[in-house]
């Protein structure tokens, strides 16, 4: 018996050959909605870092510890507010506009995330003396409760934050 190529074709098409596949990457989000934004934009080659992007699976994982952190500053009386994080938006244009005052900001790439008060400066600064002043600007606003600066000198080595992916 002779197989038609109509037979083989069919054969052909009913076999596929295994192909190693990936699973799907998790799809990120700021689930929390926390602000994210840039400040400056002056260092072109800083990595740019991910921001408050998690999966829905860090998103759960965070949920109790959140709830736990934005009440316990009301708790310790070091908040009006019963949650820590509802500071947050309204604090962002002030952040913002302190840091765009610090002179020569210009020159360096800054990104800010904010969660419950607390301020997170990331990107790439020229001197360690910005870095500074970007710190002590983001201190001089009322309602922010601590500064981490996530910042390099420069654009070389490997940046202190999640970077986003490509």
């Amino acid at each position: 018996m002779r197989a038609t190529p109509a037979v083989l074709l069919a054969v052909a098409c009913a076999v596929e050959p295994a192909v190693a596949q990936e699973p799907p990457k998790p799809v990120k989000q700021n689930w929390f909605d926390d602000p994210f934004f840039q400040v400056a934009s002056g260092m072109r080659s800083c990595p740019v870092p991910e921001g408050p992007l998690l999966t829905a699976e860090e998103r759960r994982a965070q949920m109790h510890s959140r709830l736990e952190r934005g009440t316990s500053c009301w708790l310790a009386g070091r908040c009006a507010d019963s949650n820590a994080y509802r500071y947050d938006k309204p604090l962002a244009p002030k952040v913002q506009a302190a840091l765009a005052a610090v002179p020569g900001v210009r020159r360096a790439s800054v990104w800010v995330v904010i969660q419950r008060r607390w301020v997170y400066l990331q990107g790439c600064v020229p001197s360690r003396s910005m870095a500074a002043a970007l710190d002590r600007a983001a201190r001089s606003v009322p309602d922010v409760e601590v500064v981490l600066p996530e910042l390099m000198v420069g654009t070389n080595g490997h940046p202190p934050y999640a970077v986003a992916s490509p």
